[in-house]
């Protein structure tokens, strides 16, 4: 349940974000007509990684970040179970991703670890309840993962080297997607806490929540741009999800895939001069890249 409900679901100054497109083409990176979701790009930007649904099979992929690549499966040898929702570390040598080894009916999902050439699955956090959405430091440190282990999705971090594990968020709406910004010093997440689902960031030990939107609609799925000065996110606020970058303190917001179809799984570049993503405006779930310029932020 919660996998499908994840997979949709301080103004400083008075200055502005300036985000401006590139002039060049939308990239097509995929091509395989699969149903795709949870995007990231590795630390080099030469790759990105992913969940397909292929063949009955849902997997980890990478693919290189380039016009009509070829799609590789990450794990080997395959689990033959359920494993999704990939997150690089810091150096580029791991990946943390959420394994499913299907016991009951609503599975049982755990966090593990694999090395990037996608040998040596090991489990990082046992299952306890839902384990999803796990999610490196930038120092590599700490990882955050949102668990039912509490009650409802709850965001939690753990301390890698002596497995300390400390609940950050205490609300009784659903608390998810979260990401790290780029110097370590907050966290942004989707919350539901104020009846629809809502951006929101916290300091890393879960204090000092800031609420970043205020919309009727559902907004999910943020990550911070690799300066920390923007935020990217989806949204359904104009009838149909797109992509949003704003401020990262919630001003400024502005669509950039404007279409009438499912724009989701914002990924920014580590330049920061493109956003990947997934979308069906062409019929199938495809892997894109839209080059932007980043602006300065304007008094």
């Amino acid at each position: 349940m919660h996998f499908f409900v994840a997979m949709i679901c301080s103004i400083v100054g008075g200055s502005v974000y300036q985000l401006q497109e590139a002039p060049s083409q939308l990239v097509k990176v995929t091509n395989d007509g699969s149903f795709k979701s949870h995007l990231v790009w590795s630390p080099d930007g030469k790759k990105l990684l992913f969940t397909r649904i292929h063949q009955g099979k849902m997997e980890l992929c990478t693919v290189k970040a380039e016009k009509s690549a070829e799609v590789v499966a990450l794990v080997v040898p395959s689990p033959n179970t359920p494993h999704f929702d990939g997150h690089w570390s810091p150096d580029g040598k791991s990946i943390v991703y959420v394994h499913d080894i299907l016991q009951g009916t609503d599975g049982k999902l755990q966090i593990n670890e694999v090395s990037a050439d996608g040998t040596g699955a090991k489990i990082l956090i046992p299952h306890k309840a839902f384990e999803e959405s796990p999610r490196y430091s930038p120092d590599g440190k700490h990882l955050a993962w949102v668990s039912t282990r509490d009650g409802n999705q709850e965001i939690y971090s753990i301390e890698l080297a002596n497995q300390k594990v400390q609940r950050l968020t205490q609300d009784q709406g659903f608390d998810n997607n979260p990401n790290w910004k780029p110097d370590g010093s907050r966290i942004v997440f989707a919350s539901s806490r104020f009846g629809n689902f809502e951006i929101c960031s916290m300091k890393k030990d879960g204090t000092g929540v800031l609420r970043l939107t205020n919309d009727s609609a559902m907004d999910v799925w943020p990550v911070y741009s690799p300066d920390g000065k923007a935020i990217a996110f989806t949204s359904n606020r104009t009838g149909s999800y797109n992509i949003f970058v704003m401020n990262e303190d919630g001003s400024g917001v502005r669509n950039i895939t404007n279409n009438k179809s499912i724009n989701n799984f914002a990924a920014w570049s580590p330049d920061g001069k493109s956003i990947a993503f997934i979308s069906n405006h062409q019929g199938s779930y495809e892997v894109y890249i839209k080059s932007i310029l980043q602006g300065r932020r304007m008094e």
